[in-house]
């Protein structure tokens, strides 16, 4: 059964050697986000939050307005993909949060960024 304001989000992660140092204690990760209105109601996306936590509990909470300074605006049945990354200090971490959306009605409401992992190879046996 579908919701009227209903956005589904998906994740994958991938470890960026290449821009990672561990002797310096900073691994580098790049994330690939899908958006998909699954709603009834065509909706913006206006703002993110997310909690990037490493393997020592060090929690980053960053907030700022849409995603790779665009504003995505998604017609039911409509996705939008993009790429982006983060930084943390153990090779092992997670992320979560979400996006507050606009309905085209005017209505606010959040979209949850299911929580996924941030892992370097090598790492989890």
């Amino acid at each position: 059964m579908s919701q009227k304001y209903h956005i589904t989000v998906e994740a994958q992660a991938f470890y960026l050697e290449e821009h990672s140092n561990a002797i310096d204690d900073q691994y580098a990760f790049a994330y690939r986000i899908t958006i998909r209105n699954s709603g009834e109601v065509p909706a913006r996306l206006l703002t993110r939050h997310w909690y990037i936590t490493d393997a020592n509990d060090h929690v980053q909470e960053v907030r700022g307005a849409g995603v790779v300074g665009e504003h995505p605006h998604l017609a039911p049945g409509e996705e939008f993909t993009y790429t982006s990354g983060a930084t943390i200090r153990t090779p092992y971490g997670t992320m979560r949060g979400s996006y507050q959306m606009e309905a085209d009605d005017g209505t606010r409401f959040d979209a949850d960024i299911p929580e996924f992992h941030l892992i370097a190879p090598r790492v989890l046996h």
